[in-house]
């Protein structure tokens, strides 16, 4: 028993070092970016040393991916969470709403992930999945025939730019008097002009 405990204890330890050491990396990384980025200026900032900080993540490029990957993560559950129904409009609504209420809740993971990069920008596995929930759910409209646009991509496109404008626009002027109905205002108007009603859809179908 005493061996469990000592076991779970040494556990949480490095749980809380792998934690400190992250956040430490994601105010570095926004205050600096990522060319002047460097383990010593990590050091300085988080207290552990670089044998330590290698210990847990390998390399400088091991560490930028754990954050990236975990800080996605942390998106792709919110994602995850949101209930879906049997209208894909409604579902990908949610979706859209969810992502603008992460970046608010959450600005500095927001600026971290959508932030531009020079370099191969390929997104980490979470990163994927986050953005698998929003194309599979728009694939359901583009075969259902219901999308206005040439592809599914050019909507997905279109809902993403909306969607980190309306968290960028937020987060960079707190002060400013935002409608308190801009989010969900926005996301529908881009909606209505993305996807046909789906009486509308069943019109043209049954035309002869």
């Amino acid at each position: 028993m005493s061996t469990e405990t000592h076991e779970q204890r040494r556990e949480v330890q490095r749980d809380l070092a792998r934690r400190a050491i992250l956040d430490a990396t994601e105010e570095v990384l926004l205050e600096v970016g990522h060319d002047d980025f460097s383990i010593r200026r990590l050091v300085e900032r988080c207290g552990y040393t670089a044998p330590s900080i290698y210990h847990y993540f390998t390399d400088k490029d091991g560490l930028l991916d754990a954050l990236i990957d975990e800080r996605f993560a942390k998106l792709a559950a919110q994602l995850k969470r949101v209930p879906r129904g049997l209208d894909p409009v409604a579902n990908i609504r949610g979706l859209a709403l969810a992502f603008v209420r992460f970046g608010l809740k959450n600005p500095t993971h927001f600026r971290l992930l959508f932030t531009p990069r020079a370099g191969d920008e390929t997104p980490p596995p979470s990163g994927e999945e986050a953005r698998k929930h929003i194309e599979d759910t728009l694939a359901v409209l583009w075969e259902s025939g219901r999308l206005r646009t040439g592809d599914p991509q050019t909507a997905g496109q279109a809902l993403s730019l909306l969607c980190q404008g309306l968290v960028w626009g937020r987060i960079s002027r707190p002060d400013y008097a935002w409608s308190k109905t801009l989010t969900e205002d926005s996301i529908d108007a881009l909606l209505r002009g993305l996807v046909a009603p789906d009486e509308a859809v069943r019109s043209e179908k049954e035309e002869p």
